[in-house]
């Protein structure tokens, strides 16, 4: 069934120009001088896109692309003006227009608007349908389980602090560190009680942000479900956990771009994207007693009650690493920022062998992880004397999110890593409804 394109333009000529050439293309199209009209011509035809003027004898081009958007959020426009100006094409924009293009319009531009129209369109209709299924199937850890609550086992409390999402859309591009593959990452707002979502792209699987969903933790912690996976979630969930971000839908291409091999650069698009508080108290994860994992070849990870949340890191390697021990408190996010989201991923040239039989660490690249040698580290400056230790709290952080909430406890972990942190979250949700 061919498109239909509907043109809005005072100008008979232009009207003529653009019908020919879309149905060339092999459109169909329905053309109008009208703002009013177009309106009701949107209403019983749907079209697919429409290329509207800004000036119009009987309604402002401006004021008739509002009517479109709020008849149909999805409605791709295209606007068109042969003297407006670049505030005017700004203001379009905003107002949810695709694109803006001046007049007389050439062949080619025609062709790409449309094109890029449709795709947009398409983009918001699959974007509409993710959120229609976020919302029927909630993350939230007994909705998405259908865990019946058991009576002074749920570790949930309401807390004073308010749920929190970022103010607009935004978009990171990178490499993906086990991949090795180009990889770009959507981040979109989502209301209150939404939670943490991924999708996958161009699969458009929806992967809750929880525990249950990990597949593996050799060397990164991935998600999967049905068929498709997102690798290396630990860095990004991080910074979401130490900045208090609830409610987000996360578009990915298989594996969330590594970028410097630490959580600065999500930190900073974060503060740039801007966090807006949602006025509805979160809830958190509150610890009710000790949990322990490991124990054998001194490894060992507990959990316990606090009333805020820490993270002290026992690291024991052979030199030039030796032993580092950190204590981090997160009681604001700046502070995350300074002490750990700066500390890199590391990784050694005895193991570079192994990782890349299994097919990981490809991406890993001079600039964005530490090599560690044989007595030195090869490729950089390190960032903090006791970085390797730093990175393996702010692992435990990301991790630890994958219970859907924030966490009010104290974690105490000695020479453990992706497997335990896991462990760990999935011996609190078998002991208790979350």
């Amino acid at each position: 069934m061919k498109k239909l394109v509907l043109i809005v333009d005072d100008e008979p000529g232009i009207l003529t120009t653009l019908s020919s050439v879309l149905v060339d293309e092999g459109f169909d199209t329905v053309c109008t001088e009208s703002g009013e009209q177009a309106v009701e011509i949107y209403r019983e035809e749907k079209p697919d896109v429409v290329f509207l003027d800004i000036w119009l004898p009987d309604r402002d081009g401006l004021e008739t692309l509002q009517a479109l958007r709020e008849m149909d959020p999805a409605a791709s426009v295209v606007m068109m003006s042969g003297h407006g100006t670049a505030s005017t094409a700004v203001k379009a924009i905003k107002m949810g227009a695709f694109d803006y293009v001046e007049k007389p319009v050439s062949y080619n531009q025609v062709v790409q608007s449309v094109a890029g129209a449709l795709d947009y369109r398409a983009s918001v209709a699959a974007d509409q349908a993710i959120l229609s299924s976020v919302k029927q199937t909630t993350p939230r850890i007994e909705a998405d389980r259908n865990l019946a609550p058991a009576p002074g086992l749920s570790l949930l409390q309401v807390s004073d602090i308010p749920q929190r999402t970022i103010r607009r859309s935004t978009v990171i591009y990178g490499v993906g560190l086990h991949s090795g593959g180009r990889t770009g990452m959507v981040l979109q707002p989502l209301p209150p009680g939404s939670g943490i979502h991924f999708v996958t792209l161009p699969t458009n699987t929806h992967i809750p942000c929880y525990v249950d969903d990990v597949a593996e933790t050799d060397y990164a912690t991935t998600l999967a479900r049905d068929g498709a996976s997102i690798r290396t979630v630990e860095h990004l969930l991080s910074a979401l956990h130490a900045y208090g971000i609830t409610n987000l839908l996360i578009k990915v291409h298989g594996e969330i771009p590594v970028l410097d091999g630490s959580a600065m650069e999500f930190c900073a698009t974060l503060e740039e994207t801007g966090i807006e508080d949602q006025g509805v108290p979160r809830k958190e994860v509150v610890v009710d007693r000790r949990y322990q994992v490991g124990g054998e070849g001194g490894k060992l990870m507990t959990i316990e009650p606090d009333d805020g949340f820490s993270v002290s890191y026992l690291l024991r390697y052979p030199p030039p690493i030796g032993e580092q021990f950190h204590e981090f408190r997160l009681t604001r996010p700046n502070l995350y920022r300074e002490n750990i989201a700066p500390a890199r991923t590391f990784g050694f040239m005895r193991d570079l062998k192994m990782m890349n039989e299994l097919g990981l660490g490809t991406g890993g690249r001079l600039d964005n992880f530490i090599l560690v040698g044989e007595d030195n580290v090869i490729n950089t400056e390190l960032r903090f004397a006791d970085e390797f230790v730093r990175h393996k709290i702010l692992d435990i952080i990301g991790d630890l999110y994958l219970l859907g909430y924030p966490i009010r406890g104290k974690v105490t972990a000695r020479l453990t890593g992706h497997r335990d942190n896991i462990s760990i979250l999935r011996t609190m949700v078998s002991e208790n409804t979350l």
